[in-house]
């Protein structure tokens, strides 16, 4: 409940245990919830170098689903890191609160087009017209065109990820959603 209510989770890791099988279960909930997600570390001052790597190689390779969030380290103890902290909770609220026109959002879909041609699904060319923003916290593009629920996954992901490049949006997933034109001519007869 407190997930659904909450517009910023902050999920707190103890540095030593690493992550536990609860806490991948949560940052899958805040995901799914389309929540701004901050990742913390505690207990980073009593660490070796060694160690320092080792968790971040771990946390990198556990977390590649949640390539949005920044991670954060910080001792609670001497209150390292924390300012740092606060700081990022501002910058992410903002960057999923931000207005962003419908020119702009379309400009950056023919850009990715342009740089990654979509696939062919059955010798044509899936066509991508035009994208908006359909909501706020968590962002929702919205993209209108021809044949888009037979785009694959890989390339939903690359279209988010160019987005989130583009906007410099982080901390906050986004959400996208494809809108299909109706063919005006496919009921009448010749």
């Amino acid at each position: 409940k407190a997930i659904q209510y909450a517009q910023i989770v902050i999920l707190l890791l103890d540095g030593n245990l690493m992550l536990e099988k609860q806490d991948l279960s949560i940052a899958r909930q805040v995901i799914e919830e389309g929540r701004i997600l901050i990742i913390a570390v505690n207990k980073w001052d009593g660490m070796s170098t060694e160690e320092r790597t080792h968790v971040k190689e771990t946390l990198a390779r556990r977390l590649d689903f949640i390539d949005f969030a920044r991670i954060h380290f910080i001792s609670a103890l001497h209150g390292t890191g924390v300012g740092d902290l606060f700081q990022f909770i501002e910058e992410a609220y903002l960057s999923a609160t931000k207005p962003v026109s419908t020119s702009k959002t379309t400009k950056l879909l023919a850009a990715a087009i342009e740089k990654h041609q979509p696939p062919l699904v059955n010798g044509r060319r899936i066509k991508m017209r035009y994208a908006h923003l359909g909501g706020h916290n968590p962002p929702i593009l919205v993209i209108h065109g021809n044949q888009l629920e037979k785009l694959p996954d890989a390339y939903r992901r690359y279209i988010v990820k160019f987005f989130r490049d583009q906007l410099k949006m982080i901390g906050t997933p986004i959400r996208l959603e494809l809108k299909t034109s109706d063919n005006p001519f496919a009921k009448s007869k010749r």
